[in-house]
């Protein structure tokens, strides 16, 4: 992979268009946020940089590596062993031998739960290496990573060894003399591909159900955040972990992705990412062993702001909704729709408050908002600006890069946007907030609704027949009721239409990786039916 270079581009893409929507920007200024210093320099080593395949960490098959990127520069963190279709076929390998003849399956439910508990404990014992790690390769903000997504691991990893030794079938009566009970059983060897937003939570997500269910697992990290994961790779041994349950693969899509996903030996598939790569993965399924695929895919998530709404709680809310995480999340608050009542208060203080947000250094004590993950998905960004701006959105305040080095953009914000636009309907994945009117309910459910997507949806009143109205006629996988992004452990996540298929976390996590088997038995003379 060819080393990412920055280019400021901000003033190139906004030279042409509307600029009459610009020439007010000028008058504000970010006083949180000033010029940004010389990068902090991290204070961990990058010690594991191969992949992690039957328990060891080895070269890949071809020798070759690719560079790990720091958002905050550009400048090469590390180079990766870059793992392709050989490599696979050596993971996929190891957790088939794994499964079908080691102790994984074979082990006790119980005893499985306490690997997974020692793995928990250790993840939490060196929760500030591995956060540090997460922000250097993602650009997030470090307490973000320390504070929030980690402990968040550590609880899911947790959460789903308590499950390990509760999965069990049913005795169920027949029409007859018959005894038939249900068996719960691992699925077998499971391929799973985790996104680059939030690398080790989504690592998270993937393993904690499959293991827990006696499944072994080839998971590939994305390409721009393998950091986090090859670290706890190094932790598996030490929490007991058996050679080939959990194999890591570092590489791209189009070559390891791809091989993962047609392996005639991999039973299950489970993918966090793009819904154009979702429709690839479904494809490469399909066409090899017709292998059942979980899919959790993008957004353009609703956020309603209801004339009874509190004001300054759905103002701050609906910030935290889109801007969390650099805007980079699959539900954010991406489409804000305002009723007209309020409108224009909503918009005066929602631009206030973008232009207080603290953008800088992730690792600088009280940053709220770091680099883009990189220049593709910075220029990304900057041509749905230029689009919004084209199409006559109002351009509040942002647009801009901030600082000279790194992928960093201000908080953007458009108010009188139109459904018809393309910063109203595509997945736009950054700091860019659209604020739209709505009249009534009928409407801006109409509205909310025609989104080729349905992953979440908040929703802002104070009325509990508006809320529990919107709530069921709102096609999504979560709708948040005067909160947002409010995740837990037990709470299922997934989308409606192309937003995925399947859920994630809960109890609902664990069917993805179970089959189902009905054993019936004659009875001689039995007692009772």
């Amino acid at each position: 992979m060819a080393a990412r270079v920055f280019l400021s581009r901000s003033v190139h893409l906004l030279s042409k268009g509307k600029r009459s929507h610009l020439g007010r920007i000028a008058a504000y200024k970010y006083s949180t946020a000033a010029a940004l210093e010389e990068p902090i320099k991290p204070t961990v080593n990058v010690d594991h940089t191969k992949l992690f395949i039957n328990g060891q960490f080895v070269d890949s098959a071809s020798g070759k590596t690719f560079p790990t990127l720091d958002p905050r520069t550009g400048e090469v963190i590390a180079h990766i062993a870059e793992g392709d279709a050989e490599d696979i076929n050596r993971a996929v390998a190891a957790a088939r031998k794994a499964f079908d003849e080691g102790p994984w399956p074979r082990m006790t439910a119980y005893e499985r739960s306490k690997i997974l508990l020692r793995l928990a404990d250790l993840i939490e014992k060196h929760n500030d290496q591995i956060a540090t790690l997460e922000t250097w390769d993602t650009g997030k903000p470090y307490a973000q990573a320390a504070k929030i997504e980690v402990p968040m691991v550590v609880r899911l990893l947790r959460y789903y060894a308590g499950w390990a030794d509760k999965i069990h079938g049913m005795t169920i009566p027949a029409d007859g003399p018959y005894h038939v009970q249900t068996l719960h059983e691992p699925i077998g060897v499971a391929g799973q591909i985790i996104p680059w937003n939030f690398p080790l939570l989504m690592f998270s997500w993937k393993i904690g159900p499959a293991l827990a269910c006696g499944n072994t697992i080839v998971l590939k990290t994305a390409e721009q955040t393998p950091l986090s994961a090859l670290y706890v790779a190094n932790l598996l041994q030490e929490a007991g972990l058996p050679e080939g349950v959990l194999n890591i693969i570092s590489g791209f899509g189009a070559t390891a992705g791809a091989s993962l996903c047609s392996h005639m030996d991999v039973d299950k598939l489970a993918f966090t990412g793009s819904t154009e790569t979702g429709k690839t993965i479904l494809e490469l399924a399909a066409e090899s062993n017709l292998k059942p695929v979980t899919l959790e895919l993008g957004g353009k998530s609703p956020f309603i702001v209801c004339e009874d709404a509190d004001i300054d709680t759905a103002v701050e809310q609906a910030h935290f909704a889109l801007f969390f995480n650099q805007g980079q999340c699959c539900c954010a608050g991406s489409r804000t729709y305002v009723h007209e009542k309020v409108y224009d208060e909503f918009l005066e203080k929602a631009k206030a408050r973008a232009l207080k947000r603290v953008v800088g250094d992730p690792f600088k004590s009280g940053t709220e908002q770091g680099p883009q993950i990189d220049s593709k998905q910075f220029d990304k960004i900057m041509k749905y600006i230029r689009s919004g701006v084209d199409s006559g959105a109002t351009l509040e305040t942002g647009c801009e890069q901030f600082g000279k080095k790194g992928y960093y953009i201000k908080p953007t914000v458009f108010s009188n946007v139109k459904d018809d636009m393309l910063i109203a309907q595509d997945e736009i994945f950054g700091p860019v907030q659209s604020i739209l009117k709505f009249k009534d309910l009928d409407e801006v459910v109409r509205r909310a609704n025609s989104s080729r997507y349905g992953l979440a949806a908040g929703v802002f009143s104070q009325n509990i027949d508006t809320a529990n109205t919107l709530a069921r006629a709102l096609r999504v996988g979560t709708v948040w009721i005067n909160c947002f992004d409010t995740f837990d452990a037990t709470i299922p996540f997934g989308g409606y239409k192309m937003s995925g298929q399947g859920r994630e976390k809960g109890e609902y996590g664990l069917r993805n990786y179970l089959q189902v088997k009905a054993v019936v038995t004659p009875l001689k003379n039995p007692a009772w039916l």
